[in-house]
């Protein structure tokens, strides 16, 4: 068994916006030395486009895991998959290219290709940076055993599964640092609408990790969606980007939520 996926919501709808479920995931890495899949071929093309073929190379074993591995572990993941409406990524683009000019250690997450190595085409930079999935964390990434998974899935339906579709809103440029203070992410946090429901969310996915003897989430959840990341804790040098950047959103009235898309799971970003 590689990977149990379930979810909860109406997926009856025609739309396909309306069927954007929770998604749980149990993932079992076979080796510890595990790498991350390459980037999607329809996304940058090949390594080679973008002439980052050496950096992967270089850098396949760059990641530090949060837990070590056991053979027979599954990591399990629950969270909200996001997608950026198309019209926003051209607008958050620039912010994009002035935070890299500034902090020149940023990556796309995922994919981890360095963004300096695009920001000379600012297509290839919407599509790999901007233009993939998603997620808003409900839960610790956290090890369960096999036997676990059946009874963690089925309580998290039980739980979730009522969840009426809502809006979530994103106007805010964040820092967040991991617990272990190996990596830094730029973010875009949830600040207003549909934070209450994320909230509720997470409530219940922590009733579930209590009684499974898993931790639970942070006691002051921030939900939010990370656009790049950087070794190490350069919080500091980052931060300064961002603040700089609100201000300037803030004096501009650019953070009203007037404008925001009506559709569940996705978000207005501003």
């Amino acid at each position: 068994m590689e990977t149990v996926i379930a979810s909860y919501g109406d997926t009856s709808s025609d739309s396909e916006s309306d069927s954007r479920p929770a998604i749980v995931v149990a993932d079992n890495r076979s080796s510890p030395a595990a790498t991350l899949p390459p980037p999607p071929i329809d996304l940058l093309n090949s390594p080679k486009t973008l002439g980052t073929s050496g950096y992967w190379e270089r850098n396949r074993g760059s990641r530090i895991r949060s837990f070590p591995h056991i053979e027979g572990n599954f990591a399990l993941h629950v969270y909200i998959p996001v997608f950026i409406p198309s019209e926003r990524k051209k607008e958050l683009a620039p912010f994009l290219k002035k935070a890299t000019s500034v902090v020149r250690g940023l990556h796309v997450v995922d994919i981890d290709v360095p963004l300096l190595m695009l920001l000379k085409d600012e297509e290839k930079l919407v599509q790999a940076a901007l233009g993939r999935e998603f997620h808003i964390s409900l839960g610790r990434t956290v090890p369960i055993r096999v036997h676990q998974i059946d009874s963690v899935v089925t309580m998290l339906r039980q739980k979730l599964q009522f969840q009426k579709q809502y809006l979530i809103d994103f106007t805010k440029w964040e820092v967040f640092v991991n617990d272990d203070k190996t990596r830094t992410f730029l973010s875009i946090e949830n600040t207003a609408g549909g934070l209450a429901e994320i909230t509720k969310q997470i409530q219940a996915v922590n009733e579930v990790y209590q009684l499974h003897n898993l931790p639970k989430f942070y006691k002051d959840p921030r939900p939010h969606i990370s656009i790049a990341w950087a070794v190490g804790d350069i919080s500091q040098s980052l931060k300064q980007v961002v603040d700089g950047e609100m201000n300037i959103r803030i004096n501009a009235g650019g953070l009203s939520t007037a404008n925001c898309l009506s559709c569940p799971y996705s978000a207005c970003f501003l």
